[in-house]
């Protein structure tokens, strides 16, 4: 997504080559998540991930308007189950209005109940710019428009070395073939980390070395996705990122998901013993749910740069001439909101590559 994104943004000024390892785009996290266009609720304040967001969100609406890109705004609500919560959910309220998330307003219990009557809570937080969207067909109008610009596409090309050269790099695939480039923009993904390695960073010194978090969900059957209208969002409990929450899709399917699980390899199986932990993380706002609702539906992976029990990390966006990389930009830990961010993210690189 990242990368088509930069792509469409550079082309029609300069000649792109898109060099992705896979047999085609978007096979990892740009297509295993939860389509969701975010309002910017959950990041500090004046961070990347807060100003990306807000940005791409407003960029991501005009254009799926503007190119016929399918998308809902759909809104969600952050339910508080218990009082005890609701402390949480105000401080989540004042952090989005400062970041300038659209329209956020708090809900009672009895407001609650007339925009969602069957779900469970004592308060909640409305969010009315909360949208999800056709990932894939997003990245199809980023690698036409990248195309019909002159981008060329270059698939199963992974690469395996960049040596910096007096007039740019030299930048291996893993074919043997070889070119020269004056500028690299490393948007890998899970892999971002071990392309910044190839060109010589020390990932550990700088902080870009990345941990997979691996995320899974479950469909909603027997007809319970007509029971909700929004995305239905917990508060966010103190070890994961937002919390199992129910997605909706275009087509009208439920999810629940995703969970948050630090692991050693990428691996897209789901567990299926995880069905107890969602069963019981969902009936707690969701009372509607029962055991049999819930099947395995998919995985993805976060490219992280915390660990487990670290603070937040912001995205790393950065231009690397001060470590003699003039021309290199990396893009390391673009996890959420990264889909909601891509635009912004593609015309703030823009910007670097205009200035490299």
């Amino acid at each position: 997504m990242i990368g088509l994104a930069i792509a469409a943004q550079v082309a029609s000024r300069r000649q792109v080559y898109v060099l992705e390892k896979n047999e085609t785009f978007g096979q990892e996290a740009s297509s295993r998540n939860s389509e969701v266009i975010h309002a910017g609720i959950y990041y500090p304040k004046g961070s990347l991930k807060a100003k990306m967001c807000l940005e791409g969100s407003a960029m991501l609406y005009e254009l799926c308007e503007r190119e016929g890109i399918g998308y809902k705004r759909l809104g969600k609500v952050i339910v508080a189950a218990n009082e005890t919560e609701v402390d949480d959910l105000e401080r989540l309220l004042n952090q989005g209005k400062e970041n300038g998330a659209i329209g956020l307003k708090m809900l009672s219990r009895q407001e609650l109940e007339e925009l969602e009557p069957k779900v469970n809570g004592v308060a909640a937080i409305f969010s009315p710019a909360t949208g999800i969207i056709d990932s894939h067909a997003l990245m199809k109008y980023f690698i036409t428009k990248a195309k019909n610009d002159g981008a060329e596409i270059a698939y199963t090309s992974k690469v395996v070395g960049i040596e910096k050269v007096a007039d740019g790099y030299e930048v291996t695939i893993e074919d043997g073939f070889s070119f020269k480039t004056s500028i690299v923009i490393n948007c890998a993904g899970l892999n971002s980390d071990r392309i910044a390695e190839l060109a010589g960073i020390d990932i550990v010194e700088a902080g870009y070395k990345l941990h997979y978090c691996k995320g899974e969900y479950f469909s909603v059957g027997h007809g319970k996705n007509k029971l909700v209208q929004r995305l239905i969002y917990p508060v966010p409990p103190k070890d994961e990122d937002v919390g199992i929450h129910v997605t909706l899709d275009l087509k009208g399917g439920m999810c629940l998901g995703p969970n948050a699980r630090f692991v050693d390899r990428i691996d897209y199986a789901v567990d299926s013993s995880q069905k107890q932990a969602f069963y019981h993380s969902a009936i707690k706002l969701l009372p509607f749910i029962e055991y049999d609702d819930l099947e395995p539906e998919m995985a993805g992976i976060r490219p992280r740069l915390q660990q487990p029990g670290e603070d937040f990390r912001d995205f790393v966006i950065r231009h690397e001439y001060d470590r003699g990389l003039p021309g290199f930009i990396n893009l390391v830990g673009i996890d959420s909101p990264g889909l909601t961010a891509s635009p912004a993210i593609a015309k703030h690189v823009g910007d670097m590559v205009d200035e490299a």
